[in-house]
């Protein structure tokens, strides 16, 4: 199981989220090539007074109203010294937020490093706040596996198995009961913080779903645009396993298991299959039974409960009754 660990560079930040930043690019566009190897943004203030120790010279550099006033109010030897510092630094970018003036010596120094100056009309908490969660996203880490994730009653169930064995066949029938379909054949797994495993599907096999024996087949043009979305949280896998007679399959449920992806633990179901059995109505069962579970309601613990209870009654009424000769 692979895992994706693409940096991105400042040019393609730019393209994913330029318009929801108001950001533009103010200075040393020779360097939107460079890459961003952290997630986490900077506030240089430490860096511009001169203390550079255990700088992390991969973030990205963001100057707020603290910082610029800051720059203000130095003189100008000074704010020369200090820009200059900053830039031998070897950062991504620097990121000028809340309408603040650009100084045309940091014009400078961007063009002559080739490191990018930007600047938006956001606020600083605004702007880190939006470009956090976008990096975030970009550094999660991610997986293909192959499954097919379905949202049913607003789980997602993700189905595995031998390839073959059904999944596909179980998804479409569960979208002809109104469920909806998240993607078929390869699952992207995303683990977003803080803990939670999102499932989607790769652009080119959007709304698709392939049925042995008939072909691929669009679900968004036949069922329209309730039978599918685009991403969701994977909360159940679903293991399809050929019956085996000799296999002791759970009865009770008490035993729970899990699968592991990406480093998160989540709950999984073998569920052995043979002709003739409803798999579809299993697997909403399965979905309603999270839903019970997150509410608090677990029907193996409640029988395992009323079984002991029963057992602790009939001692009572035992060593009650052991030496009464009435």
């Amino acid at each position: 199981m692979s895992v994706n660990k693409k940096f991105p560079s400042i040019e393609e930040i730019l393209k994913d989220q330029g318009r929801n930043l108001r950001v533009r690019v103010v200075a040393g566009s020779s360097g939107l090539e460079r890459l961003v190897r952290q997630k986490d943004l900077h506030r240089p203030g430490l860096a511009l007074s001169g203390f550079t120790e255990l700088f992390p010279h991969e973030r990205i550099q963001v100057l707020g109203e603290t910082e610029m006033l800051f720059l203000k109010q130095l003189g100008k030897e000074n704010r020369r010294a200090a820009l200059e510092r900053l830039f031998n630094l070897d950062i991504p970018c620097i990121l000028i937020t809340g309408k603040k003036r650009v100084f045309p010596l940091m014009k400078e120094f961007a063009d002559k490093n080739s490191i990018p100056v930007l600047s938006t009309s956001l606020s600083e908490v605004e702007a880190s706040f939006l470009l956090s969660n976008y990096l975030n996203v970009r550094f999660a880490a991610t997986t293909n596996i192959h499954g097919t994730l379905v949202d049913v009653y607003g789980t997602g169930l993700l189905f595995i198995g031998r390839a073959g064995i059904g999944k596909s066949e179980i998804a479409l029938d569960l979208v002809e009961r109104g469920h909806r379909l998240v993607a078929d054949d390869i699952v992207t797994l995303i683990r977003k913080p803080p803990g939670v495993l999102i499932g989607g599907g790769p652009e080119l096999l959007k709304h698709m779903i392939e049925i042995r024996g008939v072909g691929v087949l669009n679900v968004r043009e036949m069922f329209g645009v309730r039978a599918i979305r685009l991403q969701k949280r994977v909360e159940t896998v679903v293991e399809l396993e050929d019956w085996d007679g000799k296999e002791d399959y759970e009865r009770l449920g008490l035993e729970e298991k899990f699968s592991n992806y990406l480093d998160m633990q989540i709950p999984l179901i073998s569920l052995p299959i043979y002709p003739g059995k409803n798999i579809t109505v299993i697997t909403e069962t399965i979905a309603l039974n999270h839903h019970l579970k997150i509410y608090g309601f677990n029907a193996a613990r409640q029988l395992s409960d009323r079984q002991q209870a029963r057992m602790r009654d009939k001692k009572r009424i035992s060593d009650y009754l052991k030496w009464d000769d009435e």
